[in-house]
């Protein structure tokens, strides 16, 4: 055995740190995991549990030709304690990935507190620390170690700001206006996974009039910037308020979370001008979100103006929406693929803090981080999957993304490389999409094999 006590120390229990720790410790590593929780709160957290889900309660589409759904196949061929940890505790959500939060946090931290060569420190870490290193602390992570982070990498203000849509009580939803039913009729199970909310034109117009004229909640002091126009501060492009996305179109929600295509009232025997969904909340079925429903509304607003939703005349909220500062590092100026730090190479960075966008992001490049440290310590050569494949591409990205211009990076086809140009001028979306994943699905296969030739740290 060739590591001592406390090899290696991870700054952050969610998704990432928690998935990274776990990796390094099945190698045989003696983990320190810090989480400020519950000593110190983020103000969005609302328990102390590890991996507590802040946002959505979906990991994406399962589908094998999405990029979610390639990266989730990976993690599962990798081992991923997560996504086993998810699999248990999924709820209905069409050809998504949805969990029960609550369930998958307690069954992530039970894993983790049971692990003989882990052991969880519930307080801040305020710094680097000076030995081997994953730096997993969040997008909510401690002003303190932001402060820190930002000195020492030179890169200020690093941030942006995402929000957390409202979570609503089933038994106060009308099941006499809503219908059941997924927007693409081939993902549909029995009866439908989402419950959706039909407006038609009058209703939708006035819904979005009083969404653009409600008074939004005042940003907090850290938060400031975004009204300063701070350089890098603003909204994340791929989770807007819904009252910021109506502010720029009145017709931008009916075209985005609103859009009804795919979906008839079974009422009226008509497709909606235009719906709300809800996405079930935990496996009892007892509480729904609104899906795409991110918002800065003050909780009074909220209750006003999401009342208007046909259905939720009578709705009882269990969570208001909010937001928050998500803070991440400019990943192509301080990162290798391996997740290594540039300055110092036995430091790695995971999860949103990365760079990286989406809960499945945030365990793959857990993994990854967890994987590489732990070869580190053994003087093993950091390693990154095949470009082929999802992981490896979005690893690719963070390193050799534009840094001018650099957001968290979401796993995407696009990140991936071309097809051959011959079968690329051949083929339809769709069949492109499944030429995507079959590759990336040989590459993930062969790759273990081939690294375990030259070490048992994979």
């Amino acid at each position: 055995m060739c590591w001592r006590v406390s090899d290696l120390t991870i700054i952050g229990g969610g998704l990432a740190g928690a998935e990274a720790a776990w990796q390094a410790a099945e190698t045989g590593v003696h983990v320190t995991l810090f989480e400020m929780r519950p000593a110190r709160s983020t103000g969005a957290h609302r328990t102390d549990l590890l991996a507590e889900l802040v946002c959505s309660n979906s990991l994406g589409s399962q589908l094998p030709d999405r990029a979610s759904g390639i990266l989730q196949d990976e993690l599962r061929v990798l081992g991923s304690l997560l996504m086993r940890c998810a699999r248990e505790v999924a709820v209905p959500a069409g050809s998504a990935l949805a969990v029960d939060r609550a369930l998958f946090a307690e069954a992530v931290t039970a894993a983790i507190t049971a692990h003989p060569r882990i052991t969880l420190r519930r307080e801040e870490a305020g710094d680097i620390p000076p030995g081997p290193a994953v730096i997993a602390a969040g997008p909510l992570v401690s002003p303190s170690l932001a402060s820190r982070l930002a000195q020492i990498t030179g890169e200020g203000n690093l941030y942006f700001f995402d929000a957390i849509a409202p979570v609503i009580w089933a038994e106060t939803i009308d099941f006499s206006i809503v219908f059941r039913g997924a927007r693409h009729h081939m993902e549909e199970t029995e009866g439908g996974d989402y419950i959706n909310c039909p407006f038609t034109r009058e209703a939708y117009e006035q819904f979005i009039a009083e969404l653009r004229a409600a008074q939004r909640a005042p940003l907090r002091a850290f938060e400031s910037d975004i009204d300063r126009g701070a350089p890098t501060a603003g909204y994340f492009e791929g989770c807007l308020p819904i009252e910021v996305l109506a502010a720029r179109h009145p017709d931008a929600p009916a075209y985005g979370p609103m859009r009804p295509v795919g979906l008839i009232d079974p009422r009226t025997g008509r497709r909606p001008y235009a719906v709300a969904q809800l996405r079930q909340e935990d496996l009892a079925g007892d509480r729904y979100n609104l899906v795409g429903f991110q918002t800065n509304l003050t909780e009074a607003e909220q209750r006003r103006v999401f009342r208007l939703i046909p259905g939720l005349a009578r709705a009882e909220f269990d969570r208001y929406g909010q937001m928050h500062r998500n803070t991440y590092l400019n990943a192509p100026r301080v990162l290798k693929p391996t997740l290594q730090w540039r300055a110092r190479e036995d430091v790695f960075f995971a999860g949103q803090m990365a760079g990286v966008e989406g809960y499945a992001g945030a365990i793959a490049t857990g993994w990854l981080a967890g994987i590489n440290a732990a070869r580190c310590l053994c003087g093993e050569t950091p390693i990154v999957p095949p470009a082929e494949t999802m992981l490896g591409a979005l690893c690719r990205a963070l390193a050799e993304g534009d840094p001018s211009r650099f957001q968290p990076v979401k796993a995407s086809l696009g990140l991936l490389p071309p097809l051959p140009s011959g079968n690329r001028l051949r083929q339809g979306r769709r069949a492109r999409a499944a030429a995507f994943a079959q590759r990336a699905r040989a590459a993930m296969a062969e790759w273990p094999r081939l690294m375990c030739g030259s070490s048992a740290l994979l």
